[in-house]
């Protein structure tokens, strides 16, 4: 763990290290219950296909075991679990507890409970054997996390050789929409968080996260320092949101 005098960012504040788990816990905690709705609302619907994206790259195979980091309210491990099968088993993580009360209801909802797990963890300590994992994936979590360096060499770990991680984050988006895209996640995002969610501040600091979030070859670096090897990303949307691809060889 960083020491207590060390600093990191929560959105545009700068905190100590040691309280920004604590400042993001309530922010999920605030927007758990509403967090898929908002998602349909903020992305015109889009997240979706972006997650599908990465559920049909990640290329899961029956038996296999795959790991949800930050998987919150469990769209992506309902869809994993039904591709590794009964034989294959998918652990839900998240270090927020009210994300993961959503997403194991709503699983045991889409009757997929069988073969996945909850865990509530910290992306920089996974609690974890050596190789337990043949997939790691972690969609719009990565830049909530403290230590990103830290958490990426801890999901290094605990995936096989052969094994993958797939990163889906927000990121930089091309110069010809960025005014736009500045517009809208300033003005309108905070505006949507308080009339739908009634919480203005949560959604603010959602759009400050994602511009202080590592841009695409600044991650595509860190993963490989990490000790990913044949990494790459996919922009999405004109590089609103990036897919970064990762091994364990």
């Amino acid at each position: 763990m960083p020491p207590q005098d060390d600093t990191t960012h929560f959105g545009y504040r700068t905190v100590p290290a040691g309280e920004k788990a604590t400042l993001v816990k309530g922010v999920f905690d605030s927007v758990a219950s509403r967090y898929d709705l908002m998602n349909d609302l903020m992305s015109g619907g889009l997240h979706r296909l972006w997650k599908h994206f990465t559920i049909e790259t990640a290329d899961v195979r029956p038996g296999q075991a795959v790991l949800d980091l930050a998987g919150g309210t469990g769209d992506l491990a309902a869809k994993f679990a039904a591709k590794v099968g009964p034989e294959g088993h998918v652990v839900l993580a998240d270090i927020n507890a009210a994300m993961l009360e959503e997403g194991r209801r709503r699983l045991v909802d889409r009757g997929v409970a069988a073969n996945t797990s909850i865990a509530q963890v910290d992306a920089e300590n996974l609690p974890f054997a050596d190789g337990s994992f043949d997939c790691i994936t972690i969609a719009f979590g990565l830049r909530n996390v403290t230590d990103k360096d830290v958490a990426l060499e801890s999901m290094y770990r605990v995936l096989k050789p052969g094994g993958k991680l797939l990163v889906l984050e927000f990121s930089q988006p091309s110069a010809a929409i960025k005014p736009a895209y500045d517009l809208y996640s300033f003005r309108i995002l905070p505006l949507m968080g308080r009339l739908v969610a009634g919480d203005e501040d949560s959604y603010q600091y959602l759009a400050e996260s994602i511009r202080m979030h590592p841009d695409q070859e600044t991650l595509k670096a860190m993963m490989e320092t990490a000790g990913f090897e044949r990494c790459r990303y996919h922009n999405l949307t004109a590089g609103i949101v990036a897919l970064h691809v990762g091994y364990r060889l």
